[in-house]
């Protein structure tokens, strides 16, 4: 499990950012599946975009199913790897390697999808 806590680091906000209160951290789960190509890619591109986009607290729990398969069961993990943000709520699911940094961040409210076009 990684816990990192971001000190008052100043840097340029891309978005509104979904609400946690100081005694809030976020909540992070990667279902991987071993040491594939994917399962260390999704780890190291979670690790860059928490590091960069997110100012709270937050915890990153890797769970491998190849070691504990019965802990799919509980977030219904249908594919791999698959990223459940359970804190702040609501609880959001992306599924692929994270290397999408865009696409993420937008899944993860950290920043607001674009506004259709008329």
């Amino acid at each position: 499990m990684i816990t990192k806590k971001k000190k008052g680091a100043a840097k340029p906000s891309r978005s509104a950012k979904p609400a946690v209160g100081k005694n809030n951290a976020w909540n992070l789960r990667l279902y991987v599946a071993g040491q594939t190509s994917k399962s260390i890619a999704a780890i190291a591109n979670l690790k860059r975009i928490c590091e960069q986009y997110v100012d709270a607290h937050y915890t990153i729990e890797v769970i491998d199913l190849m070691q504990k398969p019965q802990l799919a069961r509980n977030d219904q993990i249908v594919a791999i790897p698959t990223l459940i943000r359970k804190v702040p709520e609501p609880m959001k699911r992306i599924i692929g390697d994270l290397s999408a940094t865009e696409r993420v961040l937008i899944g993860l409210d950290l920043v607001p999808a674009k506004a259709e076009q008329a």
